[in-house]
């Protein structure tokens, strides 16, 4: 019961930071970081008595009921309020923050929070703020166990049918919202036009508001990834290695048979795991015990098992 009420505690401040990082620092200088609400911000400069939460409605409903008939996928309830709940906040902190249905509908900078917070002369701080902001959300919702829809339901849907990595279709999707916004705010379409800021430039920003969200989503799902992965190869059976890590290091490695392409002759490979701290020590033991020992040390992923993380369950979302 406690882990399921921390569960759902983390969703509500998880969309809500997300949903103050779009209120404050993003959509009011329209920048456009790609998915469904960076078009919902594009659509809005069209249409400005709709908000920008209200289309962030008429893209994740549709495309919810899509990832059910078209991906057969299961979504559960937490993913389900998380889509529908990211919008309402939206929009509910949006009427609080502007005095005036006017300010409102054109979202203007100079009278949110009657002017404390308008940002326009500082757009880079803005994007780096609202990029981080946005991140920070969406990985507290991931972590609980849900996920915001969006454009991942577009890139299965192009994996599935268009035959497109993942990952690829991740960046048709952000790449082409992010020319739609040049189209409409850049160049003029929308009502944005007439405003005091950048125009063509702020796709620069949104460019680089897409960036900094991955890196910060990446790190608040996977950590730092500072686990080092060693592989030793040695002629000789390293005992004094073998004690260090178990006694020393209070860890356990995996020794595994193996043998010289060339030579032919049996070696022993040692497959062991460790924080990066810890690295320096274990080759300083290699040394000690075989100089001419074969090692590679490198990036250790994701580490799960009796000393680190514990596999996921079957419903629990660790993004690629």
């Amino acid at each position: 019961m406690k882990q399921t009420l921390y569960a759902w505690a983390s969703i509500v401040v998880g969309c809500t930071i997300l949903a103050a990082g779009f209120v404050f620092f993003i959509n009011p200088y329209n920048i456009v970081p790609g998915g469904v609400y960076g078009a919902s911000i594009v659509l809005h400069n069209l249409f400005p008595s709709i908000q920008v939460g209200t289309f962030g409605y008429m893209f994740d409903i549709p495309l919810l009921i899509l990832s059910v008939l078209l991906l057969g996928a299961k979504l559960g309830i937490r993913t389900i309020v998380a889509a529908l709940l990211t919008p309402l906040l939206m929009n509910t902190m949006s009427r609080l923050v502007y005095p005036t249905r006017e300010a409102l509908e054109s979202l203007d900078p100079a009278q949110l929070l009657g002017g404390s917070m308008n940002m326009t002369d500082h757009l880079m701080l803005t994007c780096i703020i609202g990029a981080v902001v946005i991140g920070v959300g969406t990985g507290i919702v991931i972590r609980s166990q849900a996920t915001t829809g969006g454009s991942d339901i577009v890139g299965m849907l192009l994996q599935k049918y268009a035959h497109i990595r993942f990952s690829r279709a991740i960046l048709l999707v952000d790449g082409a919202v992010v020319c739609f916004g040049l189209v409409v705010i850049g160049f003029g379409l929308g009502t944005a036009s007439d405003s005091t800021q950048p125009s063509w430039h702020l796709s620069f920003y949104s460019l680089i508001s897409i960036f900094i969200i991955s890196r910060v989503i990446a790190y608040m799902i996977n950590g730092a990834k500072n686990d080092k992965l060693i592989f030793v190869i040695s002629d000789h059976e390293l005992q004094a290695l073998h004690q260090y890590i178990l006694k020393d290091l209070d860890r356990t490695a995996t020794c595994i048979k193996s043998s010289g392409l060339y030579t032919g002759k049996d070696k022993e490979m040692i497959f062991l795991v460790v924080s990066y701290q810890e690295v320096q020590g274990v080759k300083l033991k290699i040394k000690e015990a075989d100089p001419r020992a074969f090692v590679v040390v490198t990036d250790a992923y994701d580490t799960f098992g009796e000393g680190w993380k514990q596999l996921p369950s079957p419903h629990e979302i660790y993004p690629e």
